[in-house]
C-alpha cells in the first residue's frame, strides 16, 4: 500500500507534550513493474496515470489507486487520518478522520502535512475538500475549519512579524487529485 502510512508531507513534533502529529493515508494502490527499457513507451500509453522510471533499477513502475466501480477507494474509510502519537509510550493519543464529502466526515485521502505552533495548535490542509483545519494538539479537538478558495494540498508554514504569529497555506490544488484548482496564498493571524 503506497498510499498508506505516514504521508509524504511529513509530521509535526510537539516537544512540550512529546507528541508526533502524523497525517496518514489508508488507500490501496495497484502497482505494476515495467522493464526499464519500456518505461518511455508506457508513459505514452498510460499518459493519465503515474508511470515512473526507478533510477538504477532494472524496472520502472505504474501506480494507480485501487478504485471501486463507484470511483472511491476499495479500502474502507477513513482514507485520511490525522493522529497524535505519544513518543514516550508509542500509544496513539488521538486519531481523527480528516476531510469530508457531501457533509459527512469520511476521512479523505490527503496530500500535505501538519504544522504545529508553540501554543498547542496543529494546522493542516491537504484534504480534497478545500479546507484548512486547526486542532488542539493535546486532545485532537477541532478548533477551526476554514473553507479555502481551492484545495490546500500543501503543508502550511508559520512565521512571526512584529510580535504576531501567522499561519500561511498555498491553496492551488493538485491536478492529479480531487479538489478545486486555484492560485491563492492565504495568511491567518493568530491571537
Amino acid at each position: 500500500m503506497s498510499g498508506g502510512g505516514a504521508n509524504w508531507g511529513g509530521a509535526a513534533y510537539d516537544p512540550a507534550r512529546n507528541l508526533l502529529i502524523v497525517n496518514m493515508n489508508n488507500v490501496a494502490h495497484h502497482i505494476q513493474l515495467i522493464p526499464a527499457e519500456q518505461v518511455g513507451e508506457a508513459r505514452k500509453v498510460f499518459h493519465d496515470q503515474e508511470v515512473s522510471p526507478q533510477a538504477g533499477a532494472p524496472y520502472g513502475m505504474k501506480r494507480e489507486i485501487l478504485l471501486s466501480p463507484l470511483d472511491v477507494p476499495c479500502t474502507p474509510p477513513p482514507w485520511g487520518v490525522l493522529a497524535a502519537v505519544d513518543l514516550g509510550t508509542g500509544r496513539i493519543v488521538w486519531r481523527k478522520p480528516l476531510g469530508e464529502m457531501m457533509g459527512v466526515t469520511l476521512g479523505l485521502p490527503t496530500l500535505g502535512g501538519p504544522i504545529m505552533t508553540a501554543s498547542g495548535l496543529t494546522f493542516i490542509g491537504g484534504t480534497m475538500d478545500d479546507r484548512l483545519r486547526a486542532f488542539d494538539s493535546a486532545t485532537g479537538e477541532l478548533l477551526m475549519d476554514w473553507k479555502l478558495p481551492a484545495a490546500g494540498q500543501a503543508t502550511p508554514m508559520t512565521y512571526r512579524h512584529e510580535g504576531r504569529q501567522y499561519v500561511v497555506i498555498q491553496a492551488g490544488g493538485n491536478p492529479r487529485a480531487e479538489g478545486k484548482l486555484g492560485d491563492a496564498v492565504l495568511a491567518f493571524a493568530l491571537p
